[in-house]
């Protein structure tokens, strides 16, 4: 491995390699020349010394004879929004452009020319960073993650393809294909939320039957997992209730904000969108609008990304409705639904409680009207699929 990802706030970087040299790389002097630096770096010809000083690994410190008004001309200027253009700026120097996560898609090409990272922990932390105050501007976020990340995946910048051509280790490479992978994660995951009710609204089964010595291996694989996690949690200093809400959010993030961005994706993929940049606010609550009735709860808006968790909600919510209903032959275990079908779709409906207490929330603590609506007819549409489905 190369080392850890290179995912925004708190990171230094060495201005080498931001000026897109190789750890083995050797600087010619033509390419110190004013013309090929400019080229390079732009016009400042301050700036174009300053880098070729780092380009040369000179350790004369560049004499600054005009003081503190000249470099803050060069930095105006530097800073200027046309200063990059007819550069490398964004193609071989500084960040990569191409993304709507450039941190990651710089990064995957700063370990294909072959350099390693390292993770450092000091104490005090070295950087404090914001984020998201409201839970629509994190699933927002989220989405914007989970599209840049498949836009890489997807494009020439592919860690696959810099595998081929570059200079990055093959675990390092299943590492960033691996979180680039967020998006398709959503299409499984969507999958088998709606497999239970699928399978209690059709009365039908893909989990062992109670009597069945096979359903210790389903339990057993999610009470290994659950417990293992938890443990990391509280072995960290976390609280059990921590680790829930995290638990919940794995749930949701996935099957909302992820699954927006793979539509994102592949749209742009195939020519038919252009991903735009949604910025988060990052502002820092202070309470004064919540109560302490309130604090911790989720807060809603009409965005799309609330009309999928909503709907998967509903469709549980209905299927263990219809569950109930059969309680008795699914207790003696039939050919139909089993305990197993009904635990799973009780364990969605827990990770989308949130969700369920908006349902009857008000103001911004409750889902829209819109959205229920909205949600509700996806829902009647899939328990209709299933009903049709279990009928041919």
């Amino acid at each position: 491995m190369q080392g850890i990802f290179y995912s925004g706030t708190g990171c230094f970087h060495r201005r080498k390699v931001i000026y897109g040299l190789s750890p083995d790389s050797t600087v010619t002097k033509g390419e110190l020349g004013d013309e090929s630096l400019q080229n390079t770096f732009g016009k400042s010809t301050k700036f174009s010394k300053s880098a070729a000083q780092i380009l040369s690994e000179s350790q004369v410190k560049t004499q600054n004879p005009s003081g503190l008004s000249s470099s803050l001309e060069a930095a105006y200027q530097v800073a200027s929004c046309s200063y990059e253009h007819g550069t490398s700026w964004g193609e071989k120097v500084g960040w990569i452009y191409g993304s709507a996560t450039e941190d990651v898609l710089t990064g995957l090409t700063i370990h294909g020319r072959g350099w390693k990272s390292a993770y450092l922990t000091p104490e005090p932390p070295a950087f404090l960073g914001s984020a998201p105050s409201s839970w629509p501007t994190t699933l927002i976020q989220q989405k914007r993650w989970s599209t840049g990340l498949l836009e890489i995946l997807l494009s020439p910048k592919s860690p696959i393809i810099v595998l081929s051509k570059g200079k990055l280790h093959f675990r390092q490479c299943l590492a960033y294909v691996w979180i680039q992978m967020w998006a398709v994660r959503s299409i499984p995951e969507l999958c088998y939320a709606a497999l239970p009710a699928y399978c209690i609204i059709t009365n039908s089964h893909f989990l062992p039957k109670v009597h069945e010595p096979a359903k210790f291996i389903p339990v057993a694989l999610f009470l290994i997992y659950y417990i293992y996690t938890l443990s990391e949690y509280l072995r960290a200093g976390l609280s059990i209730q921590t680790w829930w809400n995290n638990q919940k959010t794995l749930r949701i993030i996935p099957m909302t904000s992820w699954f927006l961005g793979f539509l994102s994706g592949i749209l742009k993929f195939l020519g038919l969108s252009e991903t735009m940049f949604e910025v988060t606010k990052k502002d820092q609550t202070t309470g004064a609008d919540d109560t302490n009735a309130n604090v911790g709860r989720f807060t809603f808006d009409e965005s799309p990304v609330f009309v999928l968790g909503t709907t998967i909600l509903l469709v549980n919510l209905a299927a263990l409705a219809l569950g109930l209903l059969r309680f008795r032959s699914t207790i003696r275990g039939g050919d139909g639904s089993g305990v197993g079908e009904i635990l799973c779709s009780v364990w969605l409906v827990l990770c989308f409680w949130s969700f369920f207490r908006g349902l009857f929330g008000t103001g911004k603590y409750g889902i829209p009207f819109s959205v229920i609506c909205k949600s509700g007819a996806l829902a009647l549409l899939f328990v209709q699929f299933c009903k049709w489905n279990s009928m041919g």
